[in-house]
Protein backbone atom coordinates (compact mmCIF):
# COMPACT_ATOMS: atom_id res chain seq x y z
CA UNK A 1 0.00 0.00 0.00
CA UNK A 2 1.65 3.30 -1.29
CA UNK A 3 1.14 6.72 -0.42
CA UNK A 4 -1.64 7.85 -2.67
CA UNK A 5 -3.73 4.17 -0.71
CA UNK A 6 -3.14 5.75 2.80
CA UNK A 7 -3.77 9.66 2.56
CA UNK A 8 -5.67 10.16 -0.68
CA UNK A 9 -7.86 7.09 -2.00
CA UNK A 10 -10.60 6.89 0.86
CA UNK A 11 -10.82 11.27 0.64
CA UNK A 12 -11.03 10.93 -3.24
CA UNK A 13 -14.14 8.07 -2.96
CA UNK A 14 -16.15 10.93 -0.97
CA UNK A 15 -15.77 13.37 -3.93
CA UNK A 16 -17.30 13.67 -7.06
CA UNK A 17 -15.52 14.29 -10.43
CA UNK A 18 -16.81 17.76 -11.06
CA UNK A 19 -15.61 18.85 -7.57
CA UNK A 20 -12.11 17.59 -8.32
CA UNK A 21 -12.63 19.01 -12.17
CA UNK A 22 -13.46 22.41 -10.60
CA UNK A 23 -10.19 21.96 -8.09
CA UNK A 24 -8.29 21.38 -11.06
CA UNK A 25 -9.50 24.94 -12.71
CA UNK A 26 -8.69 27.08 -9.67
CA UNK A 27 -5.29 25.45 -9.31
CA UNK A 28 -4.68 26.18 -13.40
CA UNK A 29 -4.19 22.44 -14.27
CA UNK A 30 -5.57 20.65 -16.87
CA UNK A 31 -7.74 17.39 -16.03
CA UNK A 32 -11.01 17.65 -16.95
CA UNK A 33 -12.37 15.41 -19.99
CA UNK A 34 -15.16 14.64 -22.20
CA UNK A 35 -17.37 12.31 -24.42
CA UNK A 36 -16.38 9.32 -21.74
CA UNK A 37 -18.83 7.83 -19.77
CA UNK A 38 -20.02 5.09 -17.22
CA UNK A 39 -20.84 1.71 -19.76
CA UNK A 40 -24.20 1.21 -17.93
CA UNK A 41 -26.34 3.16 -15.39
CA UNK A 42 -25.62 1.50 -12.40
CA UNK A 43 -22.01 1.16 -12.75
CA UNK A 44 -19.79 1.60 -9.55
CA UNK A 45 -17.35 4.83 -8.98
CA UNK A 46 -13.29 4.70 -9.91
CA UNK A 47 -10.38 5.60 -8.36
CA UNK A 48 -6.88 4.66 -8.57
CA UNK A 49 -3.64 4.69 -9.96
CA UNK A 50 -3.23 5.24 -14.28
CA UNK A 51 -1.55 1.90 -16.07
CA UNK A 52 -1.75 3.22 -19.45
CA UNK A 53 -2.17 2.04 -22.72
CA UNK A 54 -1.24 3.29 -25.75
CA UNK A 55 -3.08 2.45 -29.22
CA UNK A 56 -2.16 2.44 -32.69
CA UNK A 57 -3.46 0.82 -36.28
CA UNK A 58 -3.00 -2.71 -37.10
CA UNK A 59 -0.35 -3.14 -40.16
CA UNK A 60 3.15 -4.68 -41.31
CA UNK A 61 4.63 -4.06 -37.68
CA UNK A 62 2.70 -7.34 -35.82
CA UNK A 63 2.46 -7.11 -32.36
CA UNK A 64 3.49 -10.13 -29.92
CA UNK A 65 0.64 -9.67 -27.15
CA UNK A 66 -3.07 -8.94 -27.30
CA UNK A 67 -3.54 -5.44 -26.24
CA UNK A 68 -4.27 -4.79 -23.16
CA UNK A 69 -2.80 -8.12 -21.49
CA UNK A 70 1.04 -6.61 -20.96
CA UNK A 71 -1.21 -3.87 -18.88
CA UNK A 72 -3.29 -6.48 -17.05
CA UNK A 73 0.07 -8.22 -16.09
CA UNK A 74 1.73 -4.46 -14.63
CA UNK A 75 -1.25 -3.14 -12.82
CA UNK A 76 -1.65 -3.54 -8.91
CA UNK A 77 -4.79 -3.80 -7.07
CA UNK A 78 -6.38 -0.63 -7.50
CA UNK A 79 -4.98 0.66 -10.30
CA UNK A 80 -7.10 2.03 -13.28
CA UNK A 81 -6.74 1.17 -16.94
CA UNK A 82 -6.33 4.13 -18.74
CA UNK A 83 -6.49 3.15 -22.75
CA UNK A 84 -6.00 5.89 -25.29
CA UNK A 85 -7.69 4.93 -29.13
CA UNK A 86 -7.85 8.57 -29.93
CA UNK A 87 -11.37 8.75 -29.46
CA UNK A 88 -12.44 5.59 -32.21
CA UNK A 89 -15.27 4.25 -32.00
CA UNK A 90 -15.60 1.91 -34.53
CA UNK A 91 -13.56 -0.57 -33.11
CA UNK A 92 -13.17 -2.26 -29.73
CA UNK A 93 -9.95 -1.97 -27.55
CA UNK A 94 -11.50 -3.70 -25.09
CA UNK A 95 -13.93 -6.49 -24.17
CA UNK A 96 -15.27 -9.63 -21.86
CA UNK A 97 -12.00 -11.78 -21.79
CA UNK A 98 -9.97 -8.82 -20.81
CA UNK A 99 -12.50 -7.41 -18.06
CA UNK A 100 -12.05 -10.65 -16.40
CA UNK A 101 -8.91 -10.60 -16.15
CA UNK A 102 -8.65 -7.24 -14.84
CA UNK A 103 -11.20 -8.00 -12.98
CA UNK A 104 -9.32 -11.12 -11.03
CA UNK A 105 -6.29 -8.93 -10.90
CA UNK A 106 -7.93 -6.17 -8.55
CA UNK A 107 -8.07 -3.25 -10.94
CA UNK A 108 -10.18 -1.09 -10.01
CA UNK A 109 -11.58 -0.13 -13.38
CA UNK A 110 -10.83 0.46 -17.46
CA UNK A 111 -11.36 4.10 -18.87
CA UNK A 112 -11.15 4.47 -22.86
CA UNK A 113 -10.65 6.98 -25.18
CA UNK A 114 -12.62 4.69 -27.86
CA UNK A 115 -15.09 1.96 -27.92
CA UNK A 116 -15.68 -1.32 -25.47
CA UNK A 117 -17.50 -4.08 -26.54
CA UNK A 118 -18.96 -7.96 -25.00
CA UNK A 119 -20.86 -5.03 -22.67
CA UNK A 120 -23.08 -8.04 -21.43
CA UNK A 121 -20.11 -9.94 -20.12
CA UNK A 122 -18.32 -7.06 -18.63
CA UNK A 123 -21.57 -6.23 -16.36
CA UNK A 124 -21.42 -9.71 -15.24
CA UNK A 125 -17.74 -9.21 -14.08
CA UNK A 126 -18.62 -5.68 -12.02
CA UNK A 127 -15.66 -4.50 -13.18
CA UNK A 128 -15.93 -0.26 -13.88
CA UNK A 129 -15.92 0.56 -17.71
CA UNK A 130 -15.93 4.09 -19.31
CA UNK A 131 -15.55 4.53 -22.57
CA UNK A 132 -17.02 6.55 -25.88
CA UNK A 133 -19.38 4.06 -26.69
CA UNK A 134 -19.79 0.45 -27.36
CA UNK A 135 -19.27 -1.87 -31.08
CA UNK A 136 -19.39 -5.32 -32.42
CA UNK A 137 -16.02 -5.09 -33.90
CA UNK A 138 -12.82 -6.97 -32.73
CA UNK A 139 -9.24 -4.74 -32.32
CA UNK A 140 -8.18 -7.46 -34.44
CA UNK A 141 -6.67 -6.69 -37.88
CA UNK A 142 -7.86 -2.99 -37.11
CA UNK A 143 -5.60 -1.91 -34.07
CA UNK A 144 -3.26 -3.21 -32.05
CA UNK A 145 -1.12 -2.29 -28.72
CA UNK A 146 1.76 0.08 -29.72
CA UNK A 147 3.12 0.96 -25.75
CA UNK A 148 2.09 -0.20 -22.50
CA UNK A 149 2.73 2.21 -19.47
CA UNK A 150 4.11 5.89 -21.37
CA UNK A 151 2.66 8.57 -21.32
CA UNK A 152 -0.60 9.55 -23.62
CA UNK A 153 -3.17 11.71 -24.28
CA UNK A 154 -6.69 10.96 -22.98
CA UNK A 155 -9.59 13.22 -24.82
CA UNK A 156 -7.01 16.00 -25.10
CA UNK A 157 -5.51 15.61 -21.30
CA UNK A 158 -2.14 14.36 -20.62
CA UNK A 159 -2.00 10.97 -18.89
CA UNK A 160 1.23 9.53 -17.42
CA UNK A 161 1.64 5.84 -15.34
CA UNK A 162 0.78 6.71 -12.31
CA UNK A 163 -1.30 10.01 -12.29
CA UNK A 164 -4.83 9.85 -10.55
CA UNK A 165 -8.01 8.52 -12.51
CA UNK A 166 -11.67 9.21 -11.11
CA UNK A 167 -14.88 8.26 -13.01
CA UNK A 168 -18.61 8.34 -11.99
CA UNK A 169 -21.59 9.56 -14.05
CA UNK A 170 -20.27 12.89 -14.82
CA UNK A 171 -17.31 11.52 -16.63
CA UNK A 172 -13.67 11.07 -16.26
CA UNK A 173 -11.18 13.27 -14.79
CA UNK A 174 -7.55 13.37 -14.71
CA UNK A 175 -5.11 14.69 -11.26
CA UNK A 176 -1.15 14.96 -12.00
CA UNK A 177 0.48 12.76 -9.59
CA UNK A 178 2.91 15.42 -8.30
CA UNK A 179 -0.52 17.86 -7.53
CA UNK A 180 -2.47 15.50 -5.28
CA UNK A 181 -2.18 16.73 -2.29
CA UNK A 182 -3.29 20.24 -3.61
CA UNK A 183 -6.24 19.05 -5.81
CA UNK A 184 -7.83 16.82 -3.28
CA UNK A 185 -7.70 19.88 -0.25
CA UNK A 186 -8.99 22.28 -2.90
CA UNK A 187 -11.52 19.62 -4.02
CA UNK A 188 -12.69 19.10 -0.25
CA UNK A 189 -13.25 22.99 0.40
CA UNK A 190 -15.00 23.38 -2.72
CA UNK A 191 -17.26 20.44 -1.90
CA UNK A 192 -17.94 21.87 1.34
CA UNK A 193 -18.91 25.27 0.01
CA UNK A 194 -21.70 24.02 -2.09
CA UNK A 195 -22.80 20.89 0.25
CA UNK A 196 -23.36 24.24 2.83
CA UNK A 197 -24.86 26.15 0.13
CA UNK A 198 -27.52 23.31 -0.79
CA UNK A 199 -28.70 23.35 2.92
CA UNK A 200 -29.16 26.61 2.91
CA UNK A 201 -31.71 26.01 0.18
CA UNK A 202 -33.35 23.35 1.29
CA UNK A 203 -33.82 25.65 4.50
CA UNK A 204 -35.39 27.59 2.48
CA UNK A 205 -33.20 30.65 1.59
CA UNK A 206 -33.93 31.86 -1.35
CA UNK A 207 -31.42 31.22 -4.30
CA UNK A 208 -30.65 34.95 -5.43
CA UNK A 209 -29.66 35.39 -1.31
CA UNK A 210 -27.66 31.87 -1.11
CA UNK A 211 -25.89 33.14 -4.14
CA UNK A 212 -25.08 36.41 -3.15
CA UNK A 213 -23.68 35.12 0.10
CA UNK A 214 -21.71 32.60 -1.19
CA UNK A 215 -20.14 34.44 -4.11
CA UNK A 216 -21.44 31.18 -6.55
CA UNK A 217 -20.09 32.87 -9.93
CA UNK A 218 -16.60 33.43 -8.53
CA UNK A 219 -16.16 30.15 -6.61
CA UNK A 220 -12.99 29.29 -8.62
CA UNK A 221 -11.38 32.23 -7.83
Amino acid sequence: MDDFDTKHRSRLENLSTTNVADALDALGLKGATFGVRPMWPTMEKVVGRAVTIKITAAGLTKSKHHLGVKAIDAARQGDVIVIDNGGRIDTSCWGGVLANGAKMKGISGVVIDGAARDIDDIVDTGLPVYARGSVVATARGRIMEEATNVMVQFCGVQVRPGDIVIGDKSGVVIIPQEKIKEVVAKAEELFKKEEDMIAEIKAGTPMLQVDEKFNYEKMLK
